[in-house]
């Protein structure tokens, strides 16, 4: 599947392009095009070399607590639930403990520290994996829960549009309100993402573990809500801020502790673990490369133009609103590149105001969604899988319906007749 979705971005691309050269004198395209293709493939070297120091401490951090015992302890903590839907993962294996601290830095919005944890518990998965270059179901289940991870509270989001609002002097403006609604979006993208797997790979999903994670989020979802509702929105972003470190630096500290304690080496440990996390970076660099080289030239051609005016009009003419699309470029844009969704963000804020329906639509979907073939080319790429399987299909329907969620949410909370 990944083959053919990567070809279609040249192909497609190329001929949208000659189209309008031809037809309409858009000579610059092409040099546009040429252009744009060789600074994606900079940018995936520049990319991949960058996440080298990421990987390095946080593979070496991990290592730590794994000798210390610490990893297994976790492990344990999430096992019933896991064991719902990682079938051949064995009981008490790292690969659970790594999977959870992957999804809690999605979570919190910790994006540098998630990438490292996703690719380590992705290798911990392929070591499982008994044909090495087809994905096994539970990497695909992983990477399709990555993908529709739930998030907390979109901090970079939240800092983006504060910074907006104070260039357009809003006045009582509250950065911070969409914070429900992106955690209720990502918890629909996430649920519909285990539930897709699920019918897939025929896991009976009406298990406790899973019914109590289900209810159990929803409450906590109620309970953050009267929490942090009435707070003003500097102090929900510092809150948040400080919760999401804290995590992560008792964490880094309790696997240090522990192998003190046990009276190991846990210098030697980490610098095990962080030679591993250069090996990591170099192997996705062709991945990467090759994804972000077709996501340029299907972009530059014109082809997410055409898609998002086609989408508005298709609207129109079955009687649906259409004040949602222009929000859209940023929902299309997302699952090939969280830059440029980011920058998309940022003009449909700049364009129709950061406390518009727009503008605040556009925030709710680049905080509930995933870059999709990112995660694809760097995860597989980094444990060199060729089969994709049902992987692709499965996170981009997640995505989709996540999208969806995001609308409606977006439509319940913020739209001007509701």
């Amino acid at each position: 599947m990944l083959n053919y979705i990567w070809a279609a971005f040249f192909l497609i691309g190329f001929v949208v392009a000659m189209i309008q050269v031809i037809c309409f004198g858009q000579t610059h395209l092409l040099a546009d095009m040429m252009n744009n293709l060789f600074d994606s493939a900079k940018n995936g070297f520049e990319i991949s070399l960058g996440l080298t120091a990421m990987m390095s401490l946080w593979l070496g951090i991990m290592n730590v607590g794994e000798k210390a015992g610490v990893i297994r302890v976790f492990s344990k903590a999430v096992a019933p639930f896991f064991r719902t839907l990682f079938k051949s993962i064995p009981k008490d294996n790292p690969a659970y403990g790594s999977i959870m601290m992957n999804f809690s830095a999605n979570m919190l919005g910790l994006d540098n520290a998630s990438t490292p944890l996703g690719l380590k518990a992705m290798n911990e998965l392929q070591e499982l994996n008994p044909n090495k270059e087809t994905a096994s179901n539970d990497q695909i289940m992983f990477l399709v829960l990555n993908t529709a991870g739930i998030t907390l509270i979109p901090t970079s989001v939240i800092a983006m549009r504060q910074t907006i609002a104070l260039e357009q002097h809003v006045v009582g403006f509250n950065a911070a309100d969409i914070f429900l609604p992106t955690l209720i979006a990502t918890f629909i993208a996430f649920i519909s993402g285990m539930i897709i797997v699920a019918i897939y790979q025929r896991i009976n999903l009406f298990r406790l573990p899973v019914l109590l994670f289900v209810g159990g989020f929803t409450a906590f979802i109620f309970l953050l809500f009267r929490l942090l509702s009435g707070m003003p929105a500097e102090q929900v972003n510092s809150a948040m801020g400080a919760i999401g470190s804290g995590v992560i630096l008792t964490i880094i500290m309790l696997f240090i502790g522990a192998g003190i304690y046990q009276k190991q080496k846990v210098y030697d440990h980490f610098i095990d673990g962080a030679k591993e996390g250069f090996n990591v970076a170099v192997r996705i660099i062709p991945y990467l490369i090759a994804m972000l080289a077709g996501i340029s030239i299907f972009r530059t051609s014109g082809c997410m133009d055409f898609v998002v005016n086609g989408i508005g009009k298709a609207a129109g003419a079955v009687g649906l609103p259409t004040d949602f699309v222009p929000a859209l470029p940023v929902a299309i844009m997302k699952p090939l590149s969280g830059s440029g969704a980011r920058g998309m963000m940022v003009d449909v804020m700049r364009t129709y105001g950061v406390n518009s329906f727009q503008g605040k639509l556009a925030a709710i979907i680049q905080g509930s969604t995933e870059t999709t073939f990112y995660v694809l080319a760097v995860y597989f790429g980094s444990v060199q899988i060729k089969n994709t399987r049902h992987a692709v299909v499965c996170g981009l329907l997640a995505d989709m319906i996540g999208l969806v969620g995001a609308i409606v949410v977006g439509y319940i909370f913020f739209h001007p007749g509701h």
